[in-house]
């Protein structure tokens, strides 16, 4: 009877969740998400399951640097048919397609690392590259495709032949990626079946330069010719089919990469769907399985490139440059801002490496790829305003020295790509990994759509045994970084990172009372997604560490940052939490932290580090390809170290580094 009453209680409470978000639930994995949920700290193992690599792809990258790196226009271009050729002919659009269909596929950590070597020197050439790699039909073939697609298309978009893109956004879908999507219906000539289609899409990266296009649409078939099959479809056409407009191209901030429009009306056989007639309306699901992992992968790339180099080439100049007699690593101003600088790439640099681990593994983990994209993007920009302030003068004066510029410029199309941050954090990350990632919650909503009692009896109770659990566990999660006992820095750090996860597993059974508010209480959920994210980079760093063998210091000065941030994070949610009733408030309540204020000291002791041991910035160092201006900067550290900042020498690369372009009035 009561188990009856609460069923009906829940069930008017909880979230509407229309079919896409549903093929959204269903696609994907879960992995430390889940782990996160449950309330435990759970390492992987690092995956040996890999892809031997071949060398040649690294010898093609330098060329192509070498070649064009110092191009950063590289669309329109007058040589851009050059880049292009090179790029095709050297099979760098082919990372993720199969051997035996001519491709040069790689791991997901060598595609990685692949493209942040690429970025670090030219982020257009990266975008370039990366989005065949990413969000081109190529994984769509290859996972849905009909054999005799695969056959017409693969080996040709492995050999440059065909130049791919992929159409989903137009002006009234955006973040909302199936807003007003563009319509289609089905109809019959001569007794053969067609889409007729009307799109107009925009912000299509290479949709300016490619032969072979994705188009993503709503179909719909109001004679009933496909038996009621209908929704969100994909499909492929040619460059040069009837109706299809390619004219027009967006200029993303001077970036340079080719980005624009697809129009027209258009008549399509319905054998262009991808797997054909079968896959009318599974292309949501399609895409759910395909590129959600891409967007964990390419853009986290980007992301890693400009905050290693922000970093590295901040790094070398505060410790030569000098103002007030001093050099600037001297002056704790300058050492705070750097110190977050390294925090920040720390955290992507792990990040990365952890979520490359569990793609290679097999696992295509949404959530986390959410996470991945928001956190990553974020971070960087964090990197990199901090360095833009550091550098000055230099930084916002074009010329060869300005090593961030390039940056710069591309940092904000990375935040609103592929779902603005805005809406990630605050809808997708927790929202989605509630009903995802929860390890009851999904099983819960199910049971109530199928009016299951005995179902939701069985998991409501895990709810209740697991938030009894997480709750009394909690009232030992003292985070007081002064009692540290035995333990090292980096042990003591890594206890209390258990222990906020077992209070983020309590509060998320809290915040699910909310039911379908949740969607509404957009700051409840942002603050839960922020949460969330520092728990999975927290882990990252644990991982990183441990698998990688990296520096203790480090790892502990960054766990101890996130512990420090999580707390402020917890007393929000808890003070912001909406409840009436005062019996639950007074258990949410019990669950606030001890505020924790950061502690600056810790910074002088990085810095510290970084004076004493190359390693940590070595570590940075890795996958990142040097231009002159930062090969210039490094030089001088080392003459600076091997005790020749007095030759004439050191003055003159000195100057050098420290002047900004000069350009001739034009009389």
């Amino acid at each position: 009877m009561l188990t009856k009453l609460i069923f009906n209680n829940v069930k008017k409470i909880i979230p509407r969740i229309s079919q896409t978000e549903l093929i959204a639930l269903r696609s994907g994995t879960v992995s430390l998400d889940r782990n996160i949920f449950r309330g435990k700290l759970e390492i992987p193992e690092k995956t040996d399951n890999k892809p031997k690599f071949n060398p040649i792809i690294n010898h093609n990258i330098k060329e192509l640097l070498e070649e064009w790196g110092n191009q950063q226009q590289i669309y329109p271009s007058n040589n851009f048919d050059d880049i292009l050729k090179f790029i095709s002919k050297n099979k760098l659009f082919s990372l993720i397609i199969d051997n035996k269909w001519g491709g040069n596929y790689l791991s997901v950590e060598q595609l990685s690392s692949s493209l942040t070597k690429i970025s670090s020197v030219n982020p257009a050439l990266g975008v370039t590259v990366m989005v065949p790699n990413s969000l081109g039909p190529a994984e769509l073939l290859e996972t849905y495709g009909t054999e005799e697609q695969k056959k017409t298309y693969l080996p040709g978009l492995a050999s440059g032949e065909f130049v791919p893109c992929f159409g989903l956004t137009g002006p009234n879908n955006g973040s909302d990626a199936l807003g007003s999507i563009d319509t289609g219906r089905v109809v019959e000539t001569n007794g053969k079946k067609y889409v007729k289609l009307a799109i107009n899409k925009r912000y299509i990266t290479l949709a300016p330069i490619a032969n072979l296009i994705g188009l993503a649409f709503n179909l719909e078939d109001p004679d009933n010719l496909l038996n009621g099959k209908s929704g969100i479809t994909v499909a492929l056409l040619e460059r040069g089919t009837c109706g299809l407009i390619q004219e027009s191209y967006h200029n993303p901030l001077d970036v340079g990469f080719p980005n624009g429009t697809l129009k027209g009306e258009l008549t399509i056989p319905i054998e262009q769907v991808i797997g054909g007639e079968d896959n009318v309306g599974e292309g949501w699901k399609m895409l759910m399985e395909c590129l959600a992992a891409g967007r964990g992968v390419c853009l986290p790339a980007t992301a890693n490139a400009c905050s290693k180099v922000s970093t590295l080439g901040i790094w070398h100049y505060i410790n030569n440059r000098k103002q007030f007699n001093i050099p600037l690593i001297k002056m704790e101003a300058i050492q705070n801002k750097f110190c977050d600088m390294v925090y920040n790439t720390w955290l992507i640099q792990s990040s990365i490496s952890l979520t490359n681990n569990l793609l290679d593994s097999g696992e295509k983990p949404a959530v986390i790829s959410a996470i991945m994209k928001q956190q990553t993007t974020e971070r960087a920009r964090e990197v990199l305003n901090h360095a833009m302030d550091i550098h000055a003068g230099s930084a916002i004066c074009l010329g060869e020295n300005n090593f961030l510029n390039k940056f710069y410029k591309s940092a904000p199309i990375g935040i609103t790509v592929e779902g603005s941050n805005t809406l990630t954090k605050n809808l997708i990350i927790f929202g989605q990994g509630l009903n995802k990632s929860h390890p009851y919650i999904f099983n819960v909503f199910q049971s109530i759509q199928d009016n299951d009692i005995a179902t939701f009896r069985v998991n409501l109770r895990k709810i209740v045994n697991d938030s009894i659990e997480f709750y009394l566990k909690s009232f030992f999660s003292d985070e007081d970084v002064s009692k540290i006992g035995n333990l090292s820095h980096y042990d003591f750090y890594k206890l209390n990172i258990e222990k906020q996860i077992n209070k983020f597993a309590i509060l998320s059974n809290f915040v699910a009372l909310l039911g379908g508010k949740i969607k509404s209480n957009q700051t409840i959920s942002g603050l839960m997604a922020d949460y969330l994210s520092n728990l999975y980079l927290a882990n990252s760093v644990i991982y990183y560490t441990e698998t990688e063998n990296k520096e203790e210091y480090v790892a502990a000065y960054c766990l101890s940052r996130l512990i420090t941030e999580n707390t402020s994070i917890i007393n929000e949610i808890i003070y912001n939490y909406p409840d009436d009733s005062s019996i639950l408030s007074f258990f949410i309540n019990r669950l606030k932290s001890q505020q924790l204020n950061r502690d600056y000291s810790l910074n002088r002791e990085l810095i510290a580090v970084l004076d004493n041991e190359c390693e940590v910035m070595e570590t940075i160092k890795e996958d990142i390809i040097l231009d002159n201006a930062l090969i210039n900067l490094e030089n001088l550290t080392i003459m600076k170290n091997s005790k020749l900042e007095n030759t004439k020498e050191y003055k003159i690369l000195y100057d050098k580094v420290i002047s900004v372009g000069e350009y001739s009035i034009d009389n």
